[in-house]
């Protein structure tokens, strides 16, 4: 997905995890379509997400530590936007 096709929460999480982990590879992907109906569906779209995180600041902890990473860097989207996020955190040489 490239700048042109992206929403602007998906833009917003990829800045911020850009930002907060230098990634050597980042993937985000609006999954909101799959969910259209279920519970926390936003008719705004841009409600539910995946991301692949590949960065150095992962090595050495475990799979919670990681997370809490990405999490602190979207904390707020996570509270006011977006209703799930799913992820992957891997640290360079294990993906």
């Amino acid at each position: 997905m490239d700048a042109k096709t992206k929403g602007p929460v998906a833009a917003e999480i990829e800045k911020r995890l850009m930002d907060a982990l230098q990634p050597v590879r980042l993937e985000v992907i609006d999954d909101s379509e799959k969910h259209r109906g279920h519970a926390g569906h936003d008719p705004r779209g841009e409600s539910h997400f995946s991301v692949l995180v590949v960065s150095e600041a992962f090595a050495g902890k475990n799979r919670v530590a990681r997370q809490r990473l990405v999490n602190a860097a979207l904390a707020d989207l996570l509270r006011e936007r977006v209703h799930a996020l799913a992820m992957v955190t891997k640290a360079p040489g294990e993906i």
